[in-house]
């Protein structure tokens, strides 16, 4: 037996397999498992430029993604169900960490269901000149307005991806994207959809935030560029959604789960546009309303 920065381990605990180093975790402080410790404290891990994956759909979808792998911690049931998965995906010397669901549960601070977590890299921000680059035309995107709801934001990202979104647009107002109970609900669709974060992004050596256009500045740059930008906004004089033109390059903003989109978004947006609904509902979960939004506009663009 040794002791390696508190981590106790007997010599045949560490196995190398090609690019892997399996360790099986018999105490919790050491250096490399801090951010399993801190999977509450988001703040410090969008510093690192890194996030948190739990659960085995979601670990899958990021093993098929090109993001960079930093570690991957399993309970010991699963380690011969995703051996042979991490050794083919491993790019260079890939931590693996195992233990038994009780001392999980103790390092996370609340049960590990699934027992599957692993932490990835924050991908290099991208620039709204890129997003207007990329994809097939017409292009559609979504942009956020203070979404703060991590299961929202995650399903909304599902419904981004199932409907041929160009880019996901957040503003600074907007929870994070890359906080772990929305890359879970997301069911890794963050992994296939382009995210643009306004207001604030990281820079490219990961060192801290850095000043970019904000959502108001993002929008007026949509619409010099020819993209129309449409307020899914209930609460004012709008058109109906049926009568709304997806056809072009168009932008759907949403806003807020409690108070829509802001005044001062509003006021960038060319219309706002509304789901018709009886029996005095005037508003719909901001998830279920983009689902609606996105359905009409493949509609129109005869994709459905």
């Amino acid at each position: 037996m040794r002791l390696v920065c508190g981590l106790v381990f007997s010599k045949r605990s560490r196995k190398i397999f090609g690019m892997l180093r399996i360790e099986k975790i018999t105490a919790l402080d050491r250096l490399e498992l801090a951010p399993y410790r801190s999977l509450k404290r988001s703040a410090e891990h969008a510093r690192l430029g890194i996030f948190v994956v739990e659960g085995d759909k979601v670990l899958d979808r990021l093993l098929e993604s090109d993001f960079a792998l930093v570690s991957v911690l399993l309970i010991e049931e699963r380690l011969a169900e995703y051996e042979p998965r991490l050794r083919a995906r491993a790019a260079a010397d890939l931590p693996v960490y195992v233990c038994a669901k009780p001392v999980l549960a103790e390092l996370a601070g609340f049960e590990i269901y699934q027992g599957v977590l692993a932490v990835a890299r924050m991908p290099a921000p991208l620039t709204l000149a890129a997003v207007l680059a990329a994809g097939p035309q017409p292009r559609l995107f979504v942009a956020l307005d203070g979404l703060n709801n991590a299961e929202n934001i995650g399903v909304l990202m599902r419904h981004c991806v199932a409907f041929g979104v160009s880019a996901l647009i957040a503003g600074e107002t907007c929870g994070s994207l890359y906080l772990r109970r929305t890359v879970r609900n997301s069911m890794g669709a963050i992994f296939k959809l382009p995210v643009l974060e306004a207001g604030t992004a990281r820079d490219a050596d990961r060192s801290g935030p850095r000043a970019c256009p904000n959502l108001v500045q993002t929008l007026r740059e949509l619409r010099a560029a020819g993209v129309r930008c449409l307020a899914a906004h209930p609460h004012t004089d709008k058109k109906k959604l049926s009568l709304a033109d997806f056809t072009g390059d168009c932008c759907v903003v949403f806003g807020s789960e409690g108070h829509g989109i802001s005044q001062e978004i509003l006021a960038e947006c060319d219309e706002a546009v509304a789901i018709p609904m009886a029996n005095d509902v005037d508003s719909l979960n901001v998830s279920a309303a983009a689902a609606v939004f996105l359905y009409e506009a493949n509609r129109q663009r005869g994709k459905t």
